[in-house]
């Protein structure tokens, strides 16, 4: 410290106690911020932004008492205790065929704890179905093949999964039709307005007459693109009535949706890179960049039933922008829990009970670890059980009786027992469906295990920044 202080005097210091109690403190905020969201009971968080923004989301005890003893030997006991915590998890996980039926499982789980049972019902089929849509066979899921289209509406719970695509734009031309069937689509990024040379270039003309010359030269252009489109969708369609539609990437002038609306063409301009790949996805096709080689308020389009989508959207809608914002979280989450499932090939069960069964095998593992350590073994078997504690709570009930007769049951019955949210009762989560993604589980040992670790073995912090070096 002495040393610290010989180069910089305005530095702060703190050491061995001081260290250690700043950081069980900062530990325990954040757990306190996060411990009210656990679980589908669990409250929401007003985030407010220094530009006043606001977020509603619900994403996102004491380690160690100074005894004494070194933080080495608690660390030894976690890390004993994870390593059992590890293989317990790998005897308790369900393998199991990832059928419909199960990922909607995984989903509502998921799902229930970011938004209301009634919302939360409707999302899972979409969010399952969505996935499900896109999974190719031994190939990874791609989650951005979903796309996530916002629309302000009066209920959330009309948020629907459009097996196709939708565009946040619409026909820009009056006379354009609002609703075609069965369509031929093309899809280019060509312009089909005059556009300014990409180099630094001008022309200079001597008389009216010669820039008259050069504007219709310029419309002629345009107008040959446009023709070249026309005549396409006269070969294509004929006689029929089937419709043509134009979706292109860069920009569209007056008289040519004039010329393409007179044709029973609708034209939709400036549609975004990601929406075009995900159309040639949806519908199949390639985008053109030439028309040379043409051969066989907020608006929404909607392209729909399209055969064998890989790319689908899910609409979601909502009566303001906070809501939307929420479900748009929630989807995400959920899509990730499914495509977990399916990745792992397994699942666990929920609501607690892998935390409680892990935390009663940890107890009988104690005594085989020697020396003090075993207070690592017993503080990592508390913390697990904050899990159902917190769930208890956060729904209502007491939390040390929720938790006794949790244990009593499955201590007699020898099953995976967790907290019925609704009832404060014990339950069998496996039974009634509520399972939790394998990986995530894995993960979180890992990770706390380290987090909880790497704040033990601090016993110093400083801060002198360069600033404070001024002067």
């Amino acid at each position: 410290m002495a040393a610290v202080k010989s180069l910089n005097p305005k530095a702060e210091v703190a050491r061995a106690q001081a260290a250690l109690a700043v950081n069980i403190s900062a530990a325990r905020g954040l757990q306190d911020v996060l411990r009210t969201n656990l679980g589908p009971k669990g409250t929401m968080k007003m985030l407010v932004s220094g530009a006043g923004d606001i977020k509603l989301t619900k994403d996102g005890n004491v380690l160690l008492h100074e005894m004494g003893l070194h933080p080495r030997i608690i660390t030894e006991g976690f890390e004993a205790a994870k390593e059992k915590a590890l293989q317990f998890l790998e005897q308790v996980k369900v393998s199991k065929e990832m059928d419909r039926e199960t990922l909607i499982d995984v989903a509502r789980t998921s799902l229930r704890t970011k938004v209301h049972a009634e919302l939360a019902d409707v999302l899972t089929e979409a969010v399952v179905d969505s996935i499900l849509a896109i999974k190719k066979q031994d190939e990874p899921i791609d989650l951005f093949m979903v796309e996530i289209m916002e629309m302000k509406h009066k209920s959330e719970t009309d948020t629907s999964l459009i097996r196709g695509l939708v565009l946040d734009h619409g026909a820009r031309h009056p006379d354009m039709k609002k609703r075609v069937e069965d369509v031929y689509i093309l899809t280019c990024n060509v312009s089909l307005e005059y556009e300014k040379t990409e180099v630094n270039s001008g022309f200079f003309y001597k008389s009216a007459e010669e820039r008259e010359k050069l504007v219709k030269a310029e419309r002629k252009f345009i107008e040959d693109r446009v023709k070249k489109i026309i005549d396409l969708k006269k070969k294509v369609c004929g006689d029929s009535d089937k419709g043509f539609v134009v979706i292109n990437q860069k920009g569209i002038d007056p008289f040519s949706l004039d010329a393409l609306a007179k044709e029973g063409i609708v034209a939709l301009r400036r549609a975004k890179r990601r929406n075009m790949e995900r159309l040639t996805l949806a519908c199949g096709g390639v985008a053109l960049n030439s028309l040379e080689d043409l051969n066989g308020e907020e608006k929404f389009t909607f392209i729909e039933n399209c055969n064998n989508p890989r790319s689908v959207t899910l609409l979601i809608k909502g009566p303001n922008k906070h809501t939307l914002t929420q479900i748009k979280d929630a989807i995400r989450d959920g899509l990730r829990a499914v495509k977990n499932a399916i990745d792992d090939g397994c699942v666990v069960p929920g609501a607690g009970a892998v935390e409680v069964a892990m935390a009663e095998a940890l107890i009988k593992y104690k005594p085989s670890v020697k020396g003090r350590a075993q207070l690592g073994v017993q503080a990592f078997a508390d913390a697990l059980l904050i899990i159902p504690k917190v769930l208890a709570q956060n729904s209502g009930f007491d939390l040390q009786e929720t938790l006794v007769k949790v244990k009593a049951e499955h201590s007699e019955s020898g099953q995976l027992v967790g907290v019925d949210l609704n009832t404060g009762e014990p339950m069998v989560a496996a039974e009634v469906g509520v399972w939790d993604n394998y990986c995530v589980k894995k993960q979180l040992l890992h990770s706390c295990t380290v987090i909880a670790t790497n704040i033990l073995l601090v016993d110093e912090i400083m801060r002198a920044g360069m600033s404070s070096l001024k002067g």
